[in-house]
């Protein structure tokens, strides 16, 4: 497996593969070709999102406990919404929660980062255009997904959709552990062997209706066990393979 971090490196945002504790610079495009560069002296000193969507498509409902948990229907096809791009954070920086908002939980997921142009991709070609797996938090203000029936302004905020820590390549996502804890308690805890729609199902449904850009994530769903975040809290998003997600909680202005 290959673990490919975003980083800060002397002042500019590079990409970086990680070998145990070791780290070095990526040379050319993740989505292109690249090779493995210079090495990198200590740890970075800051970890970016490891990729910059052009959108970030989120399912909804996507695991059986969490449609019971939330009183609704299981789905008869996916459940599709977007979070813009402009609120995508790193692991380590926060989420901020805007005043007056209400409710706001976290959700713990699985997401999978397109490789290339993605239109019209039958299932079973999907892992031809899945070039690796993240973390997400889809951060939601629960209230005003209530009030609002659908889910832009709910899910749409700055700092709603933490991604990372970094990118895995040669990991199957079929059967990964999935789990969200709150200042080290475990919130959630599922596997992705109980995803109602696998991942390939859900790249054929997205690319028939949008196109899919290199870098773009589809945010897979999350599972039971989502609950509200405030202020001070710090959030942890564990993907099984892919690493922690961390995030701390702030006031917004």
């Amino acid at each position: 497996m290959e673990y490919l971090y975003r980083i800060e490196h002397r002042g500019s945002p590079h990409h970086a593969i990680k070998v145990d504790a070791t780290w070095h610079l990526v040379e050319g495009s993740i989505f292109d070709r690249y090779t493995t560069g210079a090495r990198i002296d200590g740890a970075p000193s800051r970890i970016l999102p490891p990729v910059s969507p052009t959108k970030i498509v989120a399912v909804g409902l996507n695991y059986r406990d969490h449609a019971a948990e939330m009183k609704k229907p299981l789905p008869s096809e996916p459940l599709i919404f977007i979070k813009p791009s402009t609120a995508v954070i790193g692991s380590g920086e926060a989420i901020v929660i805007p005043p007056g908002v209400g409710r706001v939980d976290y959700e713990a997921e699985l997401g999978l980062v397109i490789g290339q142009t993605a239109r019209r991709v039958p299932a079973e070609r999907a892992h031809e255009y899945i070039f690796g797996l993240t973390g997400v938090n889809d951060v939601t203000a629960r209230e005003l997904q209530r009030r609002d029936v659908q889910y832009t302004r709910a899910k749409g905020f700055d700092t709603f959709a933490p991604l990372g820590p970094c990118v895995v390549r040669g990991l199957d996502g079929s059967a990964l552990a999935v789990e969200s804890w709150v200042n080290g308690t475990r919130r959630q805890a599922s596997n992705t062997r109980e995803l109602i729609f696998p991942l390939s199902r859900l790249v054929e449904f997205v690319s028939s209706i949008m196109t899919l850009l290199p870098g773009d994530v589809i945010a897979t769903g999350t599972p039971s066990g989502v609950g509200p975040i405030v202020p001070g809290d710090r959030v942890t998003v564990n993907v099984e393979g892919v690493g922690e997600l961390v995030n701390h909680v702030v006031a917004g202005e």
